[in-house]
């Protein structure tokens, strides 16, 4: 079981609980987290939806496969791992009622941490206006009922193309799983793409891919590392000189190699290209995520502080995309996730500088995902932006700020780095080639930005 703060863990005793429910405190559980040879869900999936429910029909045999009981009656006396409601042929508002009707019996049936997944049609400049009425309710919906939820569980929205629904197969499998434990009240967005065949080793989907993770040292990027090697990656872990100890040690737990080299430098994407090309054959995925913060009110903030901020977090990243990206970089079906931050969607008091490096890092996803020579060659580009996420940085955050933190989220609590390494090991699997341009925030439905 993954570790608790103190005050979840108080809350979770009698008298704590006790405590709690009397004063109308929060009350956070721990919550499940994805384990190798465990189960899919702890229990049933209920699915439903409007109409003749296509995705549902896509995505029947995929489910099952992944080891889900589905049913399509609320069960007596067991509680629901989870419900899928399928709302693609939903034309008017009037036809949000089969969501209704769906969700409302099933919410008072869910188990602990358990998992709503809503699917719905992107919406798009054609089609009636009810139409696109409906289509963009499902947001409001879904966001509003992740914050109705308890005990761990969690809602998530998931819009498709019409007749791509079999390749969300791999993010509904996502969502439903322990890998989306942090992941809450956000929008999916599948483009275009057939049914998807799963991986020939589930656990292990990064199997045959070389993968490169900047910041890898320690914190969130060491996690990262640990999970991609995890899934079946080799993984070249790159991190400044000066980390070179700890980026080590990292390299030798996952069994991949060590990169010195400083993100800023300017030939430093060509020496990661040759390193992953010249060591290990190639190149699949590469995680930006080496980041830095020089907090200060922007009145009191100087041009050196402000400008190495913005050279590490953003300008880096577009210098080394000039060899990562090219021919001899990236091979064709590749993946590239950035990592954001919800400071960069909802800015924060003191951060000006690391809220526009990461608004801009969202920027970039919006222009690689809509370059055409990029989506020829079946690459992919996606953001996470995390939330409050218990590490060294935070850990020394004063206590009180610290609790408000955590607590100001739908799950009531902190997140931990692998939440972060789960979401870009999604982003990464073969699965997703349909997914690109999206920004998800790993932040259990954080107050700040909703």
């Amino acid at each position: 079981m993954a570790r608790a703060d103190g005050y979840t863990t108080f809350v979770s005793s009698g008298f704590g609980k006790k405590l709690a429910t009397t004063l109308g405190l929060p009350q956070p559980v721990p919550l499940r987290r994805y384990v190798p040879g465990g189960p899919l869900v702890d229990g049933p999936v209920l699915v439903g939806g409007h109409a003749d429910t296509p995705a549902v029909t896509a995505l029947r045999a995929g489910l099952t496969a992944a080891g889900a009981t589905l049913t399509e009656v609320v069960p007596d006396g067991a509680r629901l791992g989870g419900v899928v409601v399928d709302l693609t042929a939903a034309e008017t508002p009037a036809d949000l009622e089969s969501l209704r009707a769906t969700l409302a019996p099933a919410l008072k049936r869910l188990g602990r941490c358990a998992r709503v997944v809503v699917v719905g049609r992107r919406p798009g400049t054609s089609g009636s206006v009810a139409q696109q009425a409906a289509r963009r309710a499902l947001e409001g919906v879904t966001r509003s009922v992740g914050k109705e939820l308890r005990a761990g569980a969690t809602a998530n929205l998931v819009l498709v193309t019409e007749g791509s629904e079999g390749a969300a197969l791999g993010t509904v499998l996502f969502l439903l799983s322990g890998r989306s434990a942090y992941v809450d009240g956000q929008v999916f967005r599948v483009g275009e793409g057939g049914a998807v065949d799963a991986p020939a080793d589930a656990e292990h989907p990064l199997a045959g891919k070389v993968a490169v993770v900047t910041g890898a040292a320690r914190g969130i990027g060491a996690d990262i590392a640990r999970t991609i090697a995890r899934d079946g990656a080799t993984v070249v872990c790159v991190d400044i000189p000066a980390a070179g100890a700890s980026l080590a040690d990292v390299a030798n737990e996952v069994g991949g190699t060590a990169l010195q080299v400083d993100v800023t430098a300017t030939d430093a994407g060509a020496r990661i290209a040759e390193h992953a090309r010249t060591r290990h054959g190639g190149l699949d995925l590469v995680v930006h995520n080496a980041g830095i913060t020089r907090d200060k009110l922007l009145a009191n903030t100087d041009e050196d502080r402000w400008d190495s901020v913005l050279q590490v977090n953003l300008l880096s990243i577009l210098r080394m995309n000039e060899a990562l990206l090219a021919k001899d970089g990236l091979r064709d079906g590749g993946r590239m996730v950035l990592v954001s931050s919800i400071a960069g969607i909802a800015g924060n008091r003191g951060q000006s500088s690391y809220a526009a490096s990461k608004a801009g890092v969202i920027g970039l996803v919006d222009g690689y995902a809509a370059d055409r020579a990029l989506r020829r060659r079946g690459i992919t580009v996606n953001a996470v932006a995390p939330g409050f996420i218990e590490t060294e940085m935070t850990a020394k955050i004063p206590f009180a700020t610290r609790e408000v933190g955590r607590r100001l989220n739908s799950l009531s609590q902190g997140g931990l780095p692998v939440d972060v390494a789960e979401t870009i090991a999604y982003f990464a699997a073969d699965a997703q080639a349909a997914v690109t341009g999206n920004v998800v925030r790993v932040c259990g439905q954080s107050l700040l930005g909703a």
